[in-house]
């Protein structure tokens, strides 16, 4: 009989090819499909994985492999109550200079759109907090695109706020190579 509730989980090796599927979904959904360089096997070499014999999430981290420069990352995934894969949240560790005190940075946070509305993407992010405030954290905080009002909204009702005063900086690509060149 399957349980009513989903399942939150550390993912394992064997859930990287549903992992890749939601990361195309999501890139989709953003109209970035052709942006994605994500593969299997990029994948299983950087993010953190928990052991197969890994339990609750609540216990589960002591179970994951260690994060590290070239595996920084970890990955919730949520399976329905009949066991599918339908939501990942993809995250590293930051930390808060000002606070001196560790935090989560969520990265992508997807649920695929035939399971929304269901509490799903609230259930992650709880599942972070969690984490966050077990590891004595100071915050959780992600990014946004200006234009996905539903996903605003969302955050919104859940208490998280915009951080209007701060912008977004990147380098990649040929900007990066320059500047990892200079003196």
């Amino acid at each position: 009989m399957a349980s009513e509730e989903p399942i939150i989980r550390f993912a394992r090796r064997e859930d990287v090819p549903s992992i890749l599927q939601l990361i195309r979904e999501l890139a989709d959904y953003e109209h970035a499909i052709d942006s994605v360089e994500a593969t299997e096997e990029k994948l299983l070499s950087t993010i953190a994985f928990a052991s197969e014999t890994a339990g609750s999430i609540e216990s589960a981290v002591a179970h994951t492999e260690p994060t590290s420069p070239s595996r920084p990352a970890r990955c919730l995934v949520l399976f329905t109550p009949e066991g599918t894969p339908v939501g990942i949240a993809l995250y590293f560790y930051n930390y808060s200079t000002w606070r001196a005190r560790p935090g989560i940075y969520l990265e992508d946070l997807f649920v695929s759109s035939s399971q929304r509305k269901k509490g799903y993407g609230k259930k992650l992010l709880a599942a972070l907090a969690k984490e966050v405030v077990a590891m004595g954290g100071g915050r959780l905080e992600w990014s946004v695109l200006k234009w996905n009002e539903p996903s605003i909204k969302f955050y919104e009702s859940i208490g998280a706020t915009m951080m209007n005063e701060w912008v977004g900086m990147r380098v990649d690509g040929e900007g990066l190579i320059k500047l990892a060149g200079e003196n």
